[in-house]
């Protein structure tokens, strides 16, 4: 029997209920399917693992999550936490040096949703954003000086490598190329941005030129804004920098229905390291301990950490049984419009699966 090791790191606020569903879906899956075992280690890093230690996560955690297949991940942040200490230290300490690179975000409208766009049809929105991951607007480059006085500077420096850029494109080219409509927009802010973005649009002509079967077009990404909510069917994948696809995906998941239903991959395509799969809801605090997070996005992001395990056929009939469980008003928890409990969900996709 095949045996996959998984790194369970719930973090902060709803990200422990959510993920403790996600881990009882997954063992469902795995029991469902019988070709397949999953193995869990939990790690309490996060904020209450910094406010007793004074670090996000111990010194050794990256030499301690390497042998993993994978990572599952819940959230991170809290009220009392500078969000810079939160974010780079434990979910950016992670992506960074595992060259976790790719950063997928499929959005569509799941059955029984309702999206805010006026006559838009299931169908017509259907996308896969891909988010530059390591480089670019986050590459944590820049400083201070002169602080507290009036002539305090602050400096936040892009930097877009052709290595890295080269990369998301091939990779975002290659994904374009797997799905049904070989469509790809590929978002810049050129007209501003005259180095790193000019370079970013060269780029994308240049491995273009590697995928003639894949149809592309280039939008700035203020414009992008507005194609995706008037234009949706236009759309199919997405290439952005690290910032522009942060706040694109946001909005999909808005535009889908709900940011509790979203998932994320953050992806080593070459698999040097393991990749980590995480909602991107965030910590939540305002409903933490409520029993009332919507554990979709998580159950969707294990079904992509399913696929990238290579089991396909389980990941399969977790989507299905996602679906059957959205296409359900009584599922439906109050980010929905319902009330539905995270227990609940969980125990409704779990009766899908079998």
């Amino acid at each position: 029997m095949r045996t996959h090791r998984i790194a369970s790191i719930p973090g902060d606020g709803i990200g422990k209920e959510v993920i403790a569903a996600g881990v009882e879906v997954l063992k469902a899956c795995a029991l469902r399917d019988g070709g397949f075992a999953l193995e869990f280690e939990h790690f309490d890093w996060g904020s209450d693992y910094y406010k007793r230690n004074g670090v996000m996560m111990p010194a050794d955690g990256l030499a301690r999550l390497k042998p993993f297949d994978a990572i599952f991940f819940g959230a991170v942040g809290a009220p009392d936490v500078p969000d810079h200490i939160t974010l780079w230290g434990l979910r950016l300490a992670i992506c960074q040096p595992f060259d976790q690179y790719a950063n997928v975000r499929p959005t569509r409208i799941l059955p029984g949703i309702r999206t805010p766009l006026r006559d838009v049809a299931d169908a017509d929105l259907d996308w896969v954003i891909v988010r530059e991951n390591s480089e670019g607007e986050y590459a944590g480059q820049g400083g201070r000086s002169h602080r507290g006085l009036p002539e305090e500077v602050a400096t936040e420096v892009s930097i877009f490598t052709r290595a890295g850029v080269t990369r998301i494109m091939r990779f975002a080219f290659r994904l374009a190329q797997s799905r049904p409509r070989k469509l790809l927009t590929v978002v810049t802010k050129s007209n501003a941005q005259r180095n790193g973005m000019v370079m970013w649009d060269e780029i994308a002509h240049e491995v273009a030129a590697e995928f003639p079967d894949v149809t592309w077009d280039k939008m700035l990404v203020d414009a992008m804004t507005v194609r995706m909510t008037m234009k949706p069917k236009s759309i199919d994948t997405v290439v952005a920098t690290n910032l522009h696809a942060d706040i694109l995906s946001d909005l999909a998941a808005a535009l889908a229905g709900s940011m509790g239903i979203a998932p994320t991959a953050n992806l080593n395509p070459e698999r040097q390291f393991p990749s980590m799969f995480e909602p991107i809801h965030g910590s939540a605090f305002d409903i933490t301990g409520k029993g009332i997070a919507n554990p979709i996005g998580t159950f969707w992001t294990a079904q992509m950490m399913l696929e990238h395990l290579g089991e396909q056929a389980a990941a399969n009939r977790l989507m299905k049984a996602i679906e059957a469980a959205t296409a359900n008003p009584a599922l439906h928890s109050p980010d929905l419009g319902g009330t539905a409990r995270t227990a609940e969900v969980t125990a409704g996709v779990i009766a899908a699966l079998a």
